[in-house]
């Protein structure tokens, strides 16, 4: 298990919910920085970026940019789902278990190539062999589970002849052992996981589609939003939204609404201002601080203790939420990457050109929205004194700590 998510106790479902979702956040949180690199430059220097766009040459690329943004491909179909399933064979077994993790993937990458040659239809129309590896889309699905396969095989060979193996003999053994079990799952991942996974991929997208076509996407925050107060934010948005985001990107949309709905930190904002004019007199005071904290800096557990002790403004969330999305479906909105951390700035920084106003202008209606709301359910700050207030604030960060500790396998601190 990663550092950045270490491993949640209990065995409740929302316990086993956790678990799995660190496990997938800590094969993609290490490696946001390539997602990053990815969005920035596809932002900048693909034809319709920010360069040729403001440069006016969106018909007729600039040179440089067309040089720059042939990295936009290999980027997302080759290096990241390659570090993924690096960092989660590394997560289970150390560098000897990312390595095997990372050849056991090639072949499912690959996959979708090999059908295609073989002359199968994976769509329904006559095959046409791809000209290259950008051509697929990246199989982020595969590295997910290849990765972490691999390095278990490798892992439990290790411990079968542990101590069986003649001296002199070890580096030899070691080194086919792992060159065999890797090239085993790599022709595995060839003929079954990277067609599963592909056609898995594939009805996905189609049912993401389904749902932005007919406009009830919005619908997914009544999940969401619970869901991020209890910190699984990083389980929905790294093992879900990123790598789905990133197959639409790849797959010639250019940019994705599903980079969108976690990160969007509206609601927080909206929560926070509620809290901030009309919340409990004796909270007010720290709210200014968590408000730049989580729309500046994209920390969004920062306003989790305040929807913890006013758990009714949980509705407040889903409904903002939702009227975000569902601004973001009706124009069609997307970003070109993830937004990391869900901060105004980096929606900014990975927002298509064309996209950039509707795209803020939906933060600021998700976060109005939940400000009217959550104003409504807290009474215009009239129903509790100070004193309760406070007491309240003090019992709703402990809860809140003894969450985060139950997401990340450590005990509670105290307050």
């Amino acid at each position: 298990m990663s550092a950045y998510t270490p491993a949640p106790t209990g065995t409740g479902a929302r316990a086993q919910v956790q678990r799995a979702g660190a496990f997938l956040a800590g094969m993609v949180m290490p490696n946001l920085g390539a997602f990053i690199a990815f969005g920035l430059i596809t932002a900048l220097f693909i034809p319709t970026g920010w360069i040729n766009t403001f440069a006016g040459t969106v018909k007729s690329p600039l040179l440089i940019t067309t040089q720059i943004g042939t990295m936009v491909g290999p980027l997302i179909v080759i290096l990241i789902p390659i570090l993924i399933a690096f960092t989660g064979g590394k997560n289970v077994y150390g560098h000897r278990g990312g390595v095997v993790g990372t050849v056991a993937f090639i072949g499912a990458m690959v996959s979708p190539l090999a059908l295609q040659l073989k002359g199968l239809s994976l769509n329904g129309e006559p095959p046409i062999a791809p000209k290259s590896l950008g051509d697929l889309g990246p199989n982020i699905l595969a590295a997910f589970i290849l990765g972490p396969l691999g390095a278990l095989l490798i892992k439990l060979w290790d411990g079968v002849i542990e101590g069986k193996v003649r001296g002199g003999f070890e580096m030899l053994v070691d080194n086919f052992s792992a060159g065999i079990i890797g090239g085993g799952l790599g022709v595995f991942g060839l003929y079954v996981i990277g067609p599963v996974t592909f056609w898995i991929a594939q009805g996905l997208g189609s049912l993401v589609n389904s749902l932005v076509n007919l406009n009830i996407l919005p619908l997914v925050s009544i999940i969401v939003e619970p869901a991020k107060v209890l910190f699984l934010n990083n389980a929905l948005n790294h093992g879900v939204f990123t790598p789905l985001g990133a197959e639409q990107v790849a797959g010639g949309a250019g940019k994705s609404i599903l980079f969108m709905i976690e990160t969007n930190p509206g609601p927080g904002l909206g929560i926070l201002t509620a809290m901030l004019l009309f919340g409990p007199r004796a909270i007010r005071p720290t709210v200014p601080a968590a408000m730049v904290v989580h729309f500046l800096g994209g920390i969004h557990e920062i306003y989790f203790p305040y929807v913890l002790m006013k758990p009714i403004l949980v509705i407040a969330a889903i409904v903002g939420g939702a009227s975000g999305v569902l601004w973001e479906s009706i124009f069609g909105l997307g970003l070109v990457g993830p937004a990391s951390p869900g901060s105004i700035i980096a929606w900014a920084l990975v927002s298509p050109p064309d996209n950039i106003v509707l795209n803020l202008l939906g933060i600021f209606i998700a976060a109005g929205v939940t400000f009217v709301i959550g104003m409504l359910l807290l009474g215009f700050g009239r129903k509790e004194t100070a004193t309760d207030a406070a007491l309240d604030l003090e019992a709703a960060q402990e809860k809140s700590k003894q969450n985060k500790a139950k997401s990340k396998n450590q005990p509670a601190p105290s307050v």
